[in-house]
């Protein structure tokens, strides 16, 4: 994908689901994409930080 494609693609859709959702229904859809965005970094950063917590405990058992 390009650079642009993404963000391209995300606005296309977004304006897709303004013409067929009510806005209560927008709100609650806006609302669980920043909950999964939330979600995900959290797993990121839980998976990071056990990551080199692995690294130094293995550089210590060397």
């Amino acid at each position: 994908m390009e650079d642009c494609d993404l963000i391209v693609l995300i606005t296309t859709i977004a304006c897709a689901i303004t013409k067929c959702c009510t806005e209560d229904e927008i709100n609650l859809l806006a609302a669980s994409f920043v909950q999964l965005g939330d979600t995900l970094a959290t797993y990121l950063v839980q998976k990071e930080l056990k990551d080199k917590k692995n690294d130094v405990i293995e550089i210590v058992e060397r």
